[in-house]
């Protein structure tokens, strides 16, 4: 009973935050839209200002919003009933969608240096954000070849689960600290009177923007970073349902399947050495995290 509560409550707990988390994401991409139309013109692409804006609000909408939301996507409990083929190609689209965002919002920040006769690359921003493009473009190249094709082997793929895991999650923070700098750098260049220093409308509302993103990036790697929140793997998917869930089978109904199966071949073949190795290469090809 001890451990059903518990379940229950971090079931609970994981809804509040994803709640939390697409709350936020959600009021930051209206407030980067509120602010580009509001106080720096619209939107429009003829080499102007209001070309660079799509810049901030393509940044917000697919490389933080879409890509934070590409990385749970794996963690929807009610999501485990679903094909794990389905997930991943759910979790690419998410992330290629990002990416293409994110490209053209490169573009458009190029599209206008170039149209004033502006220098391109002298910030800090600009290298940060140029670099995490190109190392987020390899990791979703990577994470198709690897994970979604068929060709690798499992084993390899169990190698580069860490490493796909890890550099996902460090793209994704480095891609807030850039948009921070970014905003910051917008605020300092664009306020002259009044001045940024003097807290004008604009700033406080970028400011809270800036707060909001910070607040979806913790809400998002947290969930990411919690290992009862992992999809379970394949053979325990219809046991490990959260509390509430319609299940397919009970634990009972699986463990007299698992032990007929088991009386039908050599025990000893099916060692629980064998049976962890199995796991560990099944959450290696279907769990992955960009």
């Amino acid at each position: 009973a001890a451990h059903g509560a518990r379940k229950m409550e971090d079931y609970g707990r994981f809804l509040a935050l994803l709640a939390s988390a697409l709350l936020v994401g959600f009021v930051s991409v209206v407030l980067s839209l509120v602010w580009v139309f509001q106080y720096r013109g619209g939107l429009s692409w003829d080499g102007s200002s209001r070309e660079f804006n799509w810049h901030p609000v393509l940044i917000v909408t697919g490389f933080v919003f879409m890509q934070g939301i590409a990385i749970i996507v794996y963690r929807l409990p009610w999501t485990w009933k679903c094909s794990k083929l389905l997930m991943k190609f759910i979790h690419a689209g998410l992330n290629t969608i990002a990416m293409i965002l994110a490209i053209v919002a490169i573009v458009s920040a190029f599209d206008f240096h170039n149209a004033n006769n502006n220098p391109n690359m002298y910030s800090l921003h600009s290298w940060i954000g140029l670099a995490a493009v190109i190392f987020y473009c390899l990791q979703l190249f990577c994470g198709f070849a690897v994970f979604l094709l068929p060709f690798a082997p499992v084993r390899l793929r169990a190698a580069l689960m860490p490493i796909h895991v890890y550099s996902g999650l460090t793209i994704f923070a480095t891609v807030i600290a850039t948009a921070l700098m970014g905003i910051t750098e917008k605020l300092i260049f664009a306020l002259q009177n009044p001045s940024y220093s003097e807290s004008p409308p604009e700033a406080i509302l970028v400011n809270c923007l800036g707060l909001l993103l910070v607040i979806f990036g913790s809400l998002i790697l947290w969930m990411a970073s919690r290992p009862h929140w992992k999809r379970p793997p394949e053979e325990n998917a219809k046991i490990l349902r959260p509390i509430g869930a319609t299940p397919e089978g009970t634990e009972a109904e699986s463990t007299m399947t698992h032990t007929r199966n088991a009386d039908k071949s050599d025990p000893r073949s099916n060692t629980e050495a064998a049976r962890k190795e199995n796991i560990k290469f099944d959450e290696a090809g279907q769990r992955t995290t960009m």
